[in-house]
Formats: C-alpha cells, sequence, structure tokens
C-alpha cells in the first residue's frame, strides 16, 4: 500500500509579495482551482492510497488542516516539525510514524509546491516506481529535461532496469556549459525531489548512512504528544538532529537507488518566472490575473490582488500587486527577488512574514488601518468557531458587529449581539468571541493603547491548544 508523504515546509520566498513565511507557496492557488498542497494530493485520487501524512512547519499548522478539512482529507494525519530539518529528518518522522501503526506502506514522498501538467504519465510512473520499491529498491524520479537548465540539480543514469534505470551519480546545479552537455547527452534527468520506498528500507539505509539522524528521529518519535490533527514530536530531540536532504543522507550513498523518467509537464515554481511559463498567455504572450489593463505590453506576468493595476508598453516584465507590497521585476532576474526579502528580514519590517490578512484556525483577520496607538482589523470567524478566552495588558478593544451573531464572554457575562451593534472591551478584561450560528461572523475591531503587539495576548484556555 502508498503512503503519500508531503513535504509542505519552506517559505517560497522567491515569490514574495504573495508568498510570505506564514503564508508559503505551498499554500497558496497559483496554478488551478486549488492550492499547491491541495493539488498535490488530489494528484492521486487515480491510485488507491492510505490517507496522507502531511509534515509542515509549527506556524502553518492551521492553514495546513484547514486545507487538508477543504479536500477532506484531514484524519490526524499532520506531523508538526518544531524546526525545519531537511527532508531526510521528514521522511524519517513519517516512516516511523508508519510503522508504529503496525504497517510498512511504501512511502510516496511529494513536494507539495510542484505542477504536473500532464497527470496520466505521473500516474504510470508511479506504477513502474512501485514495482521497483516493492523489491526493496530507493526510487527517485528524474525528470525527462526540455532544455540545459542550470536552476536543478541532476541524476546520472546508469544501467538499464527494464523501464528505469540504477543511479550512476547525482550532480549539483551546473554551469550552462556543463548543462548543456547533460541535455545533449541524454543520460541525465532533472532531480524532481520525489522518491518511493518502503518505510523500512529507508530507515534501514538512513541508520547505515545516517546513524545520527536515525537515532534523533528515533527518540522524537517515541514522545509523541497527539493535538487535534496534529502529531506533535518531542522537541528537545528534533531540535537536536542535525539538517540533511535526503539526496545526501542516504540516495547518494545507497546501493540500491533507482530512477524512474517521467516527462509529464514538472515545474517546481521556483520563480515567477516559473509561473509566467506555466500559465495560459493571449496572443501576446501576457499573463493576466485579477484587474489588469495592459496596454501595447507582450510577455508579461501582471497579477493584481486588488485594486486596478495598469501597464504601457511593457515587455518581459513581471508585476504583483497584494494589500501592502508591489514587485516590479524582469523575467530575467526575478530569482533575485529573494535578495528583497532578505532585505526585508534585515530591516526589521513585516512585510516578509506575514500578509495583511491572516488565516487562524477560527477564521482569519485582515488589518485595516493603523497608527499612532490604534490598529483597525476586519475578523471573520467561521461558524461553530470561538477565539480563545483572553485579556491583554496594554490595549482595549471595540467590537462593531458587521454581519452574522457575536456571542461575547466578558468578565462572565454572556451577550449575543447581531449587525450593527457594539461592545467595549476594557483593558484587562477577561473576554472571548464566539459564533454560535451556521453563518460566518464579520466584525470591525478597533485596538487602541500604548502596544498593540499580537504578543499582548493572554490566553486562559483555548481550544486550538494554544495555551
Amino acid at each position: 500500500m502508498i503512503l503519500p508523504v508531503i513535504l509542505a515546509g519552506g517559505t517560497g520566498s522567491r515569490l514574495w509579495p504573495l508568498s510570505r513565511d506564514l503564508m508559503p507557496k505551498q499554500f497558496l492557488t497559483l496554478h488551478g482551482e486549488h492550492t499547491m498542497l491541495q493539488t498535490t494530493i488530489l494528484r492521486l485520487a487515480g491510485i488507491k492510497t492510505l490517507p496522507p501524512l502531511v509534515i509542515c512547519n509549527e506556524e502553518h499548522r492551521f492553514i495546513a488542516a484547514e486545507q487538508l478539512r477543504q479536500i477532506s482529507q484531514l484524519d490526524h494525519n499532520i506531523i508538526l516539525e518544531p524546526t525545519g530539518r531537511n527532508t531526510a529528518p521528514a521522511i524519517a518522522l513519517a516512516a516511523f510514524t508508519a510503522l508504529k501503526q503496525g504497517i510498512d506502506p511504501l512511502l510516496l514522498v511529494l513536494a507539495a509546491d510542484h505542477v504536473i501538467a500532464n497527470n496520466t504519465e505521473f500516474i504510470k510512473a508511479l506504477a513502474q516506481a512501485d514495482v521497483l520499491a516493492n523489491n526493496n529498491n530507493l526510487v527517485t524520479f528524474g525528470i525527462v529535461p526540455t532544455a540545459a537548465e542550470t536552476g536543478y540539480g541532476y541524476i546520472k543514469r546508469g544501467a538499464a532496469l527494464g523501464d528505469a534505470y540504477s543511479v550512476a551519480q547525482f550532480v549539483e546545479k551546473p554551469n550552462l556549459t556543463t548543462a548543456q552537455q547533460y541535455f545533449a547527452s541524454g543520460d541525465y534527468y532533472w532531480n524532481s525531489g520525489m522518491f518511493m520506498f518502503k518505510a523500512s528500507v529507508y530507515l534501514t539505509e538512513l541508520k547505515q548512512h545516517r546513524p545520527d539522524i536515525y537515532i534523533a528521529c528515533e527518540r522524537a518519535m517515541a514522545d509523541v504528544n497527539p493535538d487535534l490533527d496534529f502529531i506533535r514530536v518531542n522537541y528537545d530531540a528534533f531540535i537536536a538532529c542535525p539538517s540533511d536532504s535526503v539526496d545526501y543522507a542516504v540516495m547518494e550513498k545507497t546501493r540500491a537507488a533507482v530512477v524512474v523518467a517521467i516527462d509529464a509537464g514538472w515545474n517546481d515554481i521556483g520563480s515567477w518566472a516559473s509561473i509566467w511559463d506555466i500559465s495560459a498567455k493571449d496572443s501576446v504572450g501576457n499573463v493576466h490575473k485579477g484587474d489588469v489593463l495592459d496596454i501595447d505590453g507582450s510577455n508579461n506576468y501582471v497579477f493584481a490582488e486588488t485594486g486596478l493595476v495598469a501597464t504601457v508598453g511593457l515587455s518581459n516584465i513581471v508585476v504583483v500587486q497584494t494589500k501592502d507590497a508591489v514587485l516590479v521585476a524582469t523575467k530575467n532576474k526575478v530569482q533575485a527577488v529573494k535578495a528583497i526579502v532578505q532585505q526585508l528580514k534585515a530591516t526589521g519590517r513585516s512585510e516578509y512574514k506575514i500578509h495583511r490578512e491572516v488565516y487562524r484556525p477560527w477564521g482569519k483577520y485582515e488589518a485595516i488601518d493603523s497608527g499612532e496607538r490604534y490598529q483597525v482589523k476586519r475578523i471573520t470567524v467561521k461558524p461553530g468557531e470561538k477565539l480563545s478566552m483572553q485579556l491583554h495588558h496594554h490595549r482595549s478593544e471595540h467590537w462593531i458587529v458587521v454581519s452574522g451573531m457575536a456571542k461575547v464572554t466578558l468578565n462572565g457575562t454572556e451577550t449575543l449581539l447581531y449587525e450593527n451593534q457594539s461592545i467595549y472591551i476594557p483593558i484587562g478584561a477577561v473576554h472571548a468571541l464566539e459564533n454560535p450560528s451556521n453563518m460566518p461572523l464579520e466584525i470591525i475591531e478597533v485596538q487602541t493603547g500604548a502596544y498593540l503587539g499580537e504578543d499582548d495576548i493572554v490566553r486562559l484556555s483555548d481550544r486550538y491548544g494554544r495555551v
């Protein structure tokens, strides 16, 4: 039986300003109707698998859970990493989880941020890998290259094994001349970062080649804490785990590595130019998302999240507008967007980390306005959900119901509020907000005080385990 293991870590900084630390690209809808994470799972609908295991960062847990819930795939199946330790430890956590459940499935390891255009070819490659992995091989999927690409690592194929090949060598991202030689030879594939192998076989190889990672992950999984739909590993044990990729830790060292070729329109969405590549274009090569007016432009990618974006006489340009930032870049320089993110971090700005719209397990809030000693938010609470019972030491709040029904607990007294009604929350008051109805609740919150940071929330009780 196949157990999909979806690696949903990472920040996707080269897709800023849409991708942020707290809302990275794997949780965005960048191609098609679903988010990248959802699409990764849904493309497996043609084969019989166990419910997927999703591995993500602690900070992204509620986003991941909500997106799995939306596609009916949420089943206590999200492993939380206290911090990123690369792919070798992440896969080990999944393997130990499977074995603890008394099964030894084939782990199908997939990144949550890839696009695959031809799903029929993808499923065909999985069937080939299934046979090989059941024979205790460690299968990697090599992408048949379409160009001399310098942005990917490569896999050199060795002896033929039916429709697959032994792995002769993994090689780093080459320079252009070397990439051209690889492409011309026909013996090299792009390294996709997708794998299939038995859980037990992977752990055996990991124990042989990186016993330090094996031991750390074994200890981390020996003391797990089930929490709602999440599997929390032992914090101290996992923090002590070395960081390494599955390529370096296992695949480059094992004698059982096999490569299955895939020619299925694969793309790892590594930049805005990649998004342009895979998107449907107009007659002059433009891709427009949102309210866009483009005059005499060609081969542009223009994304408008709010409001109108107008361009005149531009070619080979990327424009991405969000509620709090605008990116303008030439398509051949978009890899350098990562440097902008680094500069934002270095100067202490918040735009690298968070959007104005922030998702929470109970719903979301959007920062509308702020100034000295005040801040205004629009809060949306999903039906039946409740914010934590809390207090603030430095701010008071006014809540105005825009639509829906609000159940407000204030210093032990419960009050129902309806559209156009409001309530005042003094500094230090113990309070909670709940939506008892079957319709979304929307309120405007006006905060005033000397300090308005999110860390001035003292949670006294919380149904989402955040106390």
